[in-house]
């Protein structure tokens, strides 16, 4: 007489686990496909929509050279209250992050400034529609 042999609890569970992760990735990406086919389509054949419109441009414009300029007023302050509190700290271990805070604040300052130049450029090269009407530099 044989035996049939019945899986334990966990090799079920890995079944199904393996499954699972086989299949969700696979759905995944075929739904992102079918979206990106049929409802993107639509989008895709209108023509810049921000550029025609009547004050949109200039509205980005002015938000994103308020934005670098307060990025740069945060980063004056920062930096101020940072040198302030590492005078009158005396653990170098707090000395130490006062200056990790400063060099973080200091390199979010810079992405600010480089990001607009740098979109303006690369997708007035690559000719993406946003670029052409809206300039992101912000002096």
């Amino acid at each position: 007489m044989s035996q049939d042999k019945i899986p334990s609890d966990s090799e079920r569970r890995t079944d199904t686990e393996s499954l699972l992760t086989g299949r969700i990735p696979r759905q995944a990406a075929l739904t992102f496909v079918f979206l990106g086919l049929f409802a993107v389509e639509p989008v895709a054949a209108q023509d810049n929509a921000v550029c025609s419109a009547d004050n949109l441009p200039s509205m980005i414009e002015g938000f994103f050279q308020l934005t670098t300029a307060l990025g740069i007023v945060g980063l004056a302050i920062v930096w101020q209250a940072d040198s302030l509190i590492e005078m009158f700290t005396l653990n170098p271990e707090q000395k130490k992050g006062l200056k990790r805070h400063k060099r973080s604040a200091m390199k979010s300052a810079v992405v600010l400034v480089v990001l607009g130049p740098l979109y303006t450029v690369a997708g007035s090269m690559m000719g993406l529609p946003l670029a052409q009407c809206v300039d992101l530099v912000p002096w």
